[in-house]
């Protein structure tokens, strides 16, 4: 039997085992443990650690100068959720409070420069590795029966909605998500960043916390997505305003590029294949050479503006186009420790969500 022909037979034997489209985003679940012992997907977890993880649990950014944020600590704490490391978990854990959660708040400043004293030059939040740090906490309370962490991550739940949630400034009672407590809101509305959104881990950690303000940011995080996909490609950054969005300013990017990419891998890990940010960004994509992927697309036209041959983007553009069109097997590349900080984890987090959600897009 040829690879694909056992591709499409894996394929048919796995559909009765896959809930259909959209299902999963009502089913509860936990990233705690999703990637057991002796899982393929284990050796790339230790090859990720290689590459970004430093002993003592920092984990490192290379495009940043090889400094750390909240983002990286966040993702590399939910990643060791996902595969259970509890070695891992509490030295990136310990690393991040002892290093980032110096605010008078729970919530954890967005930078550490390892070239400069003091490292941590300000104390301003980043609203998505607050977001990511609560739900991996949340996962291995629950898996572990540790209070002290579901205490910790409600307190960051609270303060999360109480300094980065705000109405929606046309009065029609939704909220937006803020991407920092300073320096997003403005007298003519408030600048957005569209990845900052992850639905699943908005709900699962309001279930989890009881704060509630985090579901309905979920719920009206998709809306807006819906709507800003109508026109195009959900872009970096997007102004909301009282009569609708418009682009942001100037500092902003409103092409659909390195942050964007995000919206579409963060839908389909919530079990959201049809949300129209993903099927916009499958269609887009078809458009990438063999050997390279666009990582910057022009927001309403598509077009290609910027490539790169790091594999993790093609791991997106794989994974997304896959559970858009409901095919069996994806273009997801194995692994590849030849790429930074960003890539690689963006690599690792669609490898967990096709192993976890996405039975049929086995990787080929």
């Amino acid at each position: 039997m040829n690879r694909r022909r056992f591709i499409r037979s894996l394929g048919v034997a796995l559909s009765g085992l896959a809930l259909p489209q959209g299902a999963w985003a009502q089913q509860p679940r936990s990233i705690a443990g999703a990637i057991p012992p002796g899982h393929a997907l284990q050796a790339s977890w230790q090859a990720w650690k290689t590459l970004c993880l430093r002993p003592d649990g920092r984990v490192i950014d290379g495009f940043q100068n090889e400094d750390s944020h909240s983002e990286g600590q966040s993702y590399g704490l939910t990643l060791a959720a996902a595969f259970d490391d509890e070695a891992a978990f509490e030295s990136i854990r310990i690393w991040t409070e002892e290093n980032l959660a110096i605010r008078d708040d729970a919530l954890l400043a967005w930078r550490w420069r390892h070239d400069q004293r003091p490292h941590v030059p300000d104390d301003n939040n980043a609203s998505d590795g607050d977001l990511f740090y609560a739900w991996a906490l949340s996962a291995m309370a629950a898996r572990h029966d540790r209070p002290e962490l579901a205490q910790r991550a409600r307190m960051i739940a609270q303060d999360l909605v109480s300094v980065c949630s705000v109405p929606h400034p046309n009065g029609s009672g939704s909220l937006l998500f803020l991407p920092a407590q300073q320096g997003f809101a403005a007298d003519t509305g408030f600048t957005i960043n569209p990845s900052y959104y992850m639905p699943r881990a908005m709900r699962e950690l309001a279930a989890a916390t009881g704060v509630s303000q985090l579901q309905r940011l979920a719920d009206d995080g998709v809306a807006l997505m819906t709507d800003l996909a109508e026109s195009g490609l959900v872009p970096d950054w997007v102004t909301i305003t009282a009569d609708g969005w418009v682009p942001p300013p100037e500092r902003f990017s409103f092409n659909a590029g390195y942050e964007a990419m995000r919206v579409p891998l963060f839908a389909v890990w919530s079990g959201n294949p049809e949300q129209p940010s993903a099927r916009r960004y499958a269609a887009a994509a078809q458009t990438n050479p063999p050997d390279e992927t666009t990582t910057v697309f022009e927001r309403g036209s598509g077009a290609s503006l910027e490539r790169s041959p790091h594999r993790g983007y093609q791991a997106v553009v794989g994974l997304v186009s896959c559970a858009v069109s409901g095919s069996v097997g994806a273009a997801i590349p194995a692994f590849a420790t030849d790429q930074p900080y960003y890539p690689a984890t963006l690599h690792l987090m669609a490898l967990v969500a096709q192993a976890e959600i996405y039975p049929q897009c086995v990787p080929i």
